[in-house]
């Protein structure tokens, strides 16, 4: 598969990165200033924990890719015996189990992220608050990208218990992330009015 692809089919995750580079900027314009004094330990936190939910969600995006070009090779798996035909279905029924607990890693850390970027709010520089905003709106986009590859690799698995198991957890996180970005995002816009 061409690279350009592969990388159209990380942007969600691309996105989702992007918060980080927001919150870095919004913790580091707050650390060190008097007026946020009473929290600069509490966003020294935040800015750790960022940074190391930054370094997962890159590895990740690195792990969806490889889980992808598994499922794109199957394709080249030959097909003209029966036993080609079942070893082909086989390998596809592995990769597709592969490439749906991949973006479902990355929903789980999005979420994550989010529960971060919540920590920072009120409690950071608010001449870079709407900072914050953008990136909840940048998680759950990737979060909603996460979960859009996680239905469309559950929609080829013939395993329903497997299928059913990521499908309602994959909703919850998706429930709960979408929640904490639209609060976190309602948060920011009543401070800014």
């Amino acid at each position: 598969m061409p690279q350009l692809q592969v990388a159209v089919l990380c942007l969600p995750y691309l996105f989702a990165n992007r918060d980080f580079t927001y919150k870095k900027m919004v913790c580091e314009l707050t650390i060190g200033k008097k007026k946020y004094a009473e929290f600069e330990d509490h966003i020294k936190g935040v800015h750790e924990k960022s940074a190391h939910l930054q370094d997962q969600l890159l590895e990740a995006i690195d792990k969806d890719t490889e889980a992808f070009n598994v499922v794109s090779a199957v394709f080249d798996l030959p097909k003209e015996t029966e036993e080609e035909k079942v070893a082909r279905r086989e390998a596809m029924q592995k990769a597709l189990k592969h490439a749906t607990v991949s973006p479902f890693s990355m929903m789980e850390l999005i979420v994550e992220a989010l529960e971060t970027t919540k920590e920072a709010v009120g409690k950071s520089n608010t001449n870079a608050a709407s900072d914050l905003g953008v990136a909840a709106l940048n998680l759950k986009a990737g979060l909603q990208g996460a979960w859009l590859n996680v239905l469309i690799n559950i929609s080829g698995i013939k395993d329903q218990d497997f299928v059913q198991e990521y499908h309602s957890k994959g909703l919850e996180l998706l429930q709960t992330g979408s929640e904490l970005a639209d609060n976190i995002y309602q948060s920011i816009l009543e401070s800014l009015s």
